[in-house]
């Protein structure tokens, strides 16, 4: 008999730490820009669900041309393919973009009423827990990873920097479920992370990855739009402004950048990372966006702090190690 070709292992992306942190920021500062567009959008049609399925829509209309034109995406569609059919990749790990959904459905219904600052605790908070979480069972296909004096001292001073950035920002009563929403998003984002990392590895592609998140996200989003525009009526008229339309194409670049550098990064780090990311962008924001107001130094100070977070979470501790007796 001819014995069957070996297969080639999985092209492993080769980058250094501080880079994948560098691009994660980035990242995360495409997040901020997306939650004021969606929100905005949310607010001019009246209808998040509305807003939500425009934005991941319209993502999902990008990833699909893009898809036509990269045999290489092509080729990982078939990989993850066979991967569920073999069972070698468990079904719910292609359902990050659930999770994904959710967090563009709470940006169009909370994000505008709730601000910025008190949105972006709520989805820090939840986004560090499901990072310690995730890296402690091996979740992400970066395997596990142990929960260090560094990353916990990491995560901590993240959400104090957090809550310090946005601390003359925060007043008033908002009812308990706005609050709700954007923590559980920031529990999924973690969870997207790390499967969509997965499922990465596997298509050999994070056009794959992207494009399978956007079509699950997708078609959660329209089936809620239409249960909701059934109960309440259609949203208000689409605005002319063509910037209320590009959180689709941003979310095309933080799911692809994610799934890609997830498995260097960690879940947690990542995570931080967003975060800081968030901050940095919200920051240039209020001081360059057109309506701008003056900033707070509590702002300046919990941004900075955020960097120097994720620098002390992504420490590693050497250990010397010695050989067993022979």
């Amino acid at each position: 008999m001819t014995p069957e070709p070996a297969k080639t292992p999985p092209r492993k992306l080769h980058l250094p730490l501080w880079l994948a942190i560098v691009f994660a920021i980035i990242c995360g500062a495409g997040v901020a820009v997306q939650s004021r567009i969606n929100g905005e959008l949310g607010r001019r049609l009246d209808d998040g669900f509305a807003a939500a399925v425009i934005s991941f829509g319209s993502g999902l209309i990008i990833l699909a041309v893009a898809l036509l034109v990269s045999p290489v995406g092509r080729r990982g569609l078939g990989r993850v393919r066979d991967a569920l059919r073999t069972r070698d990749l468990p079904w719910w790990y292609v359902c990050g973009g659930a999770a994904g959904a959710f967090l563009v459905l709470s940006q169009g219904l909370t994000a505008a009423v709730l601000g910025v600052a008190l949105f972006t605790v709520a989805i820090v908070a939840g986004q560090t827990v499901s990072g310690l979480v995730l890296d402690r069972v091996g979740l992400g296909p970066g395997g596990r990873r142990d929960l260090t004096p560094a990353r916990v001292t990491g995560a901590a001073l993240a959400l104090v920097a957090v809550i310090w950035a946005v601390s003359a920002q925060i007043g008033g009563s908002v009812p308990l479920w706005m609050l709700v929403l954007p923590l559980i998003a920031g529990l999924g984002i973690g969870w997207q992370q790390a499967v969509n990392g997965q499922v990465r590895v596997t298509a050999e592609s994070a056009l794959t990855a992207t494009f399978i998140n956007f079509v699950v996200g997708t078609a959660v989003l329209v089936v809620l739009m239409i249960v909701h525009t059934a109960l309440v009526g259609w949203p208000e008229p689409l605005p002319p402004e063509p910037w209320l339309y590009v959180g689709g194409a941003i979310g095309c670049v933080f799911i692809a950048g994610t799934a890609l550098i997830v498995r260097i990064t960690g879940v947690l780090v990542l995570g931080l990372a967003t975060v800081a990311g968030q901050l940095v962008a919200a920051l240039l924001l209020d001081a360059f966006a057109p309506g701008a107001h003056p900033i707070a130094a509590s702002t300046i100070g919990g941004t900075l702090l955020a960097l120097v977070a994720v620098a002390v979470a992504s420490v590693r501790w050497s250990r010397r190690r010695t050989s067993p007796a022979s």
